[in-house]
C-alpha cells in the first residue's frame, strides 16, 4: 500500500465528521480520510473499516460507468501509530466548483431548508433545472440521481444525504453536470469488526443485505432500498435499474475485492456476500422490467 506519511501537506479546507488531511501526492491533491470516530455508544470498532468502505464504494461506482472520485488505500503514521487511510482525489480545481445539492436547493427556495424527503428532493431538482438561469445543466440530473440510488443500494450506502452529492460547475463555461460520486464511507457496514462478522450466520448476512435503509425518506420514513426498488412503483427508479443493470459485472467486483491485500478474508467474503445478495435482487427486478 501507499505510504502517505511523507506526502506534502497543505491547509485542509474540507469539512465533515472524520479527521482529514489535504495532501499532495504525485502532483495531485487528495483529501485523506482517517479512521472514523466511534459513532455508536459502547461499540469497540477497529477504526479502519470506513476507509475500506470509501475505497470499495467509490470504485464500484466507477466500475459500472458512473463517474466517482478516484480513491487510493494507504497508510499514514500518526501519533506513533500506523493507520489505514483512504485518499480521495480532489475533482475540483480553479475552474470547477462543487455545489452540494442542499446549497442549490436553498438558492431556489431560501425560505425552506429541505430534508431528505423524496418529494422535496424531486421538486427541488425540477426547480433547479427550470430556474437556475446562471448555469447550463447539460444532462438529466433526475436520471443521474436514480442511477446513484441503484448503486447506493448495491453497496448498502446508508448515508447519502443532501450534503454529499451535487453538481460540478464549470466556471468558465457556466455549464453543470452531476458531480462525480463521493463520500461512500458509510457503505458495507463499516461498524462491524471482523469478530462480529465471524459470528453472523448466512441468514443474518442476507437480512443485513435486504434490511438496508437509505437516508432518503418517503412519508417521513427512511426508504428500504430493496422494498422500494421491488415495488416498481417509481418509473424513474425502474428506468434507472434498466439503464444501469448490465453495467454491473459481479465477477469483476468480486475479483476487485479479492485483490485488496490489506483486507481480511472474512471481511472480503462478507462484502462479496452482501453485494451478491443485492445483485440477485436487482437481477430479478430487471428481468421483470425487461419482459
Amino acid at each position: 500500500m501507499i505510504n502517505f506519511s511523507n506526502a506534502q501537506e497543505v491547509l485542509n479546507s474540507y469539512s465533515g465528521s472524520e479527521k482529514k488531511k489535504t495532501l499532495i501526492y504525485n502532483d495531485k491533491r487528495y483529501l485523506v480520510k482517517f479512521p472514523d470516530p466511534i459513532r455508536e455508544k459502547n461499540k469497540n470498532i477497529s477504526y479502519i473499516n470506513n476507509a475500506f468502505s470509501e475505497y470499495i464504494g467509490s470504485s464500484i461506482f466507477n466500475m459500472v460507468g458512473i463517474p466517482a472520485q478516484n480513491t487510493l488505500l494507504g497508510i499514514y503514521e500518526y501519533n506513533n501509530k500506523e493507520k489505514i487511510v483512504c485518499a480521495c482525489e480532489d475533482f475540483t480545481d480553479y475552474s470547477h466548483n462543487l455545489y452540494e445539492f442542499e446549497r442549490l436547493a436553498l438558492s431556489i427556495n431560501p425560505d425552506k431548508k429541505i430534508d431528505t424527503e423524496l418529494s422535496d428532493i424531486m421538486y427541488s431538482i425540477s426547480e433547479i433545472c427550470k430556474n437556475m438561469s446562471v448555469i447550463n445543466i447539460t444532462e438529466s440530473i433526475k436520471d443521474k440521481f436514480w442511477d446513484m440510488f441503484i448503486i447506493d443500494f448495491l453497496i448498502g450506502n446508508t448515508d447519502r444525504h443532501n450534503g454529499n452529492w451535487g453538481l460540478l460547475i464549470d466556471l468558465e463555461s457556466s455549464s453543470a453536470v452531476f458531480s462525480p460520486i463521493y463520500d461512500c464511507g458509510s457503505c458495507l457496514n463499516p461498524l462491524l469488526e471482523d469478530s462480529d462478522i465471524e459470528e453472523l450466520s448466512e441468514t443474518e448476512i442476507k437480512n443485513l443485505s435486504i434490511n438496508c435503509y437509505s437516508c432518503i425518506k418517503e412519508d417521513s420514513k427512511k426508504i428500504n432500498y430493496a422494498q422500494y426498488i421491488k415495488s416498481m412503483k417509481n418509473q424513474d427508479c425502474s428506468d434507472a435499474l434498466v439503464r444501469i443493470f448490465n453495467n454491473i459485472n459481479i465477477f469483476d467486483i468480486n475479483k476487485f475485492i479479492d485483490d485488496i491485500s490489506c483486507i481480511s478474508l472474512v471481511r472480503k467474503n462478507f462484502y462479496k456476500q452482501l453485494i451478491s445478495y443485492r445483485y440477485e435482487i436487482l437481477k430479478k427486478i430487471y428481468e421483470k422490467l425487461s419482459k
